[in-house]
């Protein structure tokens, strides 16, 4: 049960983002160009596992996409607020897929389940 609401609360993190997105009418463009680049952060798991879910993690929490979210308002900066809003995004999208925050054992163990 604790998992359906983690992808229920996944889905609606990512209908907000891009209802957010759209009205502000930033790019489209952009928005699929930027969409997947969090996913970069899986080549931590080159050094190793513990390294990997380290910087996986460390882009896969909202934490960051909410700072780059505060600075674009408090700096008035439309390309901030668009990325951190696809970034947030990419994050609620993830979690609708199944996919959650790395264990240090293997990429596959997240805090949603074995994918």
């Amino acid at each position: 049960m604790n998992k359906l609401f983690l992808h229920i609360e996944g889905l609606t993190v990512l209908i907000l983002s891009i209802t957010v997105y759209a009205y502000q009418d930033y790019s489209w463009l952009l928005f699929f160009i930027l969409l997947f680049v969090p996913d970069l952060s899986m080549m931590g798991y080159a050094f190793n596992k513990k390294i990997g879910a380290l910087v996986y993690n460390a882009f896969h929490t909202y934490s960051l996409p909410i700072l780059i979210l505060v600075l674009g308002v408090v700096m008035e900066n439309q390309t901030l607020l668009s990325i951190g809003i696809i970034w947030t995004s990419h994050i609620g999208m993830d979690r609708v897929l199944g996919y959650g925050l790395k264990y240090p054992t293997d990429f596959k163990d997240t805090h949603l389940n074995r994918v």
